[in-house]
């Protein structure tokens, strides 16, 4: 089982620009001396801006998914199963432009994301389940029995 990601949050497509509600004070002076860019833009956009951390454990009769995404609201992730391919997203909401704060220094945003594992034949794919507790999104992978047979060890000769 492979897993890969991409993201489509915006806060990896927003700069460093000098009106950027995140940027102020002695930041928009720091941002300003870069064209008003972050000297990091392309190194954080992209897949690495919101990367939600994924343990994979795999126990006798299933692989057990746990995504970590801490005061995220359950109702907007999504968990979809296309071709061998299983995608779990978030959306994000919009904040209302009224109620938006401005942030002197803000390090965490929730913002929409997507992961993506390769399923390889491996899963039962009609008996997949999920729940969200104290920020931890977990889904069961019921394992095929078909496809998930112990490795043969063959004598060399």
């Amino acid at each position: 089982m492979f897993n890969q990601q991409s993201t489509t949050d915006s806060q990896n497509q927003q700069g460093f620009g000098p009106g950027h509600q995140r940027c102020g004070g002695p930041f928009k002076k720091f941002a300003n001396k870069f064209g008003g860019k972050s000297p990091w833009e392309n190194v954080f956009n992209g897949s690495f801006g919101n990367r939600k951390a994924v343990n994979i454990e795999e126990k006798e009769s299933s692989f057990i998914i746990s995504l970590y995404a801490a005061g995220l609201v359950k109702s907007n992730f999504k968990i979809s199963f296309t071709g061998d391919i299983l995608n779990i997203s978030y959306t994000a909401p919009k904040e209302d432009s009224q109620n938006q704060s401005t942030y002197t220094y803000q390090e965490y945003e929730p913002g929409s994301f997507e992961r993506s594992f390769q399923l390889n034949g491996k899963v039962l794919t009609e008996n997949i389940s999920a729940s969200y507790t104290d920020g931890v999104l977990v889904v069961t992978l019921p394992k095929n029995p078909e496809t998930n047979k112990p490795g043969q060890e063959i004598n060399v000769n």
